[in-house]
This record gives structure tokens, sequence and C-alpha cells, in this order.
């Protein structure tokens, strides 16, 4: 009975063989169509050791803190870069380098600010991240109105 009706996050019954985004309205492959877990990992990972490095060069000249709030600050930090690049550039200095970008989902824009600080602190509670939908949106990118994609601006040939 609960395969007939569809989870509460898939929406109405489509064919499971339907890529993500494409009921969206994003292209299957390519660039502008929705990415997947190894390239949110991949710029998880390059924002990270960015927010790291740079506590740790705040460290060395000068700025002093306790042992154990060197990880609070690291945490801090990696927030703080979301939410101020994905809300001026659409995307993080990992993002960048992995070739993805946040958008609105509504017509494919930058999000406003309000809406990036909500994705922004749902991001920093964690849960959210890990419960998607099957167009690969976060709990956080739902409440956004926000989508990962392959970045649609990025020059090149595409896919």
């Amino acid at each position: 009975m609960g395969r007939a009706l569809g989870g509460w996050l898939d929406g109405p019954g489509l064919p499971r063989d339907t890529p993500p985004g494409v009921r969206l309205g994003f292209p299957r492959d390519g660039r502008g169509s929705v990415v997947g877990f190894g390239p949110r990992l991949l710029a998880y990972l390059v924002d990270a050791v960015v927010a790291n490095l740079i506590v740790g060069v705040l460290y060395i000249v000068g700025l002093s803190y306790a042992a154990d709030a060197r990880g609070l600050a690291i945490y801090a930090l990696f927030l703080l870069e979301e939410l101020i690049l994905v809300g001026t550039a659409g995307q993080t200095i990992g993002m960048r380098l992995a070739g993805i970008r946040v958008i609105r989902l509504r017509d494919c824009g930058r999000q406003s600010w309000p809406w990036i600080v909500v994705r922004t602190v749902l991001l920093g509670l964690f849960i959210p991240v890990f419960i998607w939908d099957r167009d690969l949106r976060g709990l956080h990118d739902r409440a956004a109105g926000t989508v990962v994609v392959r970045d649609p601006e990025k020059p090149g040939p595409e896919k």
C-alpha cells in the first residue's frame, strides 16, 4: 500500500526510472542537470579544507583560542563561507572546483538572502543533508527552494 501511494518526499507517483531533476524541468545530464552525491561530497571536502586552513592561518597570525574550540571555529567558518559565497556567487570554492552551483528552483536564478540563510541554518543541522528526495534535493534545498546543478554558466563543451 505504501508503494502505491509513494513517499511524502517523492511527490506524485512517477516511474522510478525517471532521472533526477527531469520532473523539475532540468536536463537529464550535462550542464544544468541535477548533481548527485559525488560532486557534492567533493565540494564539501574542499570547503572543509579551506575552512580548516583559514582557522589555522588565523591561529598562526596570533588569534588565540582554546584547543577544544578549534573544531567549533572550523565549523562556524565553514557555515559562514557557505552563507556568504552561496548568497553572493551561488557557489562556494569547493562547488566551483566541482563544477556545481546552487540555483533557485523557480527561475534558475540566484536565491535571495533570506532563503540562503534558511538553507545554511538547516545545512548546519546536518540531518536535512541526509534526507533526499528523488530529485536529489536535501531538506535544506527543499526548504529554501533551491537545487544543486552542474554549473550552467561554466564555459566549455556540454556533456
